[in-house]
Formats: structure tokens, C-alpha cells, sequence
């Protein structure tokens, strides 16, 4: 059985929007919500959803500074998820 986690992290990376938001990140090393709908091109409400299920999945982490939040990745997590998905895919295909 896949667990909680994994089942989150190929959740969240399901939807091609959730995909270009991470790609942000390739360039940046914080988003605001604000910035996400401007450069994804979606409304902000889609935009602090979308940001909030990458977020419980592992992927993001947020500071708030003001009324402002600004997310980032949480490599950490991202490794330690990738880690257990490289160790399921081992397990399953010897």
C-alpha cells in the first residue's frame, strides 16, 4: 500500500497548473500568491488553492511577513519524498 505521504506528492504533482507553479521555483526562491496568479495566469482564489495543496503535500513551506505570505520549497521534504518513492519503486520491482 502506498502511504499517505507519496499519496500526496503524486496528488499535488497530478494537476499541470500545480506543475508551472513548481517550475516558478526553478528562477525564484519565493512566490506570493499574488505572483502565482500573475504568472500562471489564474485568480487568486485558484492560486492560494492550488499553493495550499502543494503545501500539505509536502512540497512548500510559507513565512508571513505582514499580510503577505510567501511560499518556498521545502527541499528537504522534497528529497525525504522522493527518497521513500525511490524506495517503494525498489521494493515493488525487484
Amino acid at each position: 500500500m502506498i502511504n499517505e505521504e507519496i499519496h500526496h506528492f503524486f496528488k499535488a504533482l497530478a494537476s499541470e497548473k500545480r506543475q508551472e507553479i513548481m517550475f516558478l521555483f526553478l528562477n525564484r526562491s519565493e512566490v506570493t500568491v499574488n505572483q502565482v496568479s500573475e504568472l500562471v495566469g489564474i485568480g487568486q482564489s485558484t492560486s492560494s488553492e492550488q499553493l495550499a495543496i502543494l503545501k500539505k503535500a509536502g512540497l512548500l513551506s510559507s513565512r508571513k511577513e505582514g499580510k503577505e505570505v510567501f511560499y518556498f520549497t521545502d527541499k528537504n521534504k522534497i528529497m525525504e519524498l522522493l527518497q521513500n518513492l525511490n524506495q517503494l519503486l525498489m521494493d515493488c520491482c525487484k
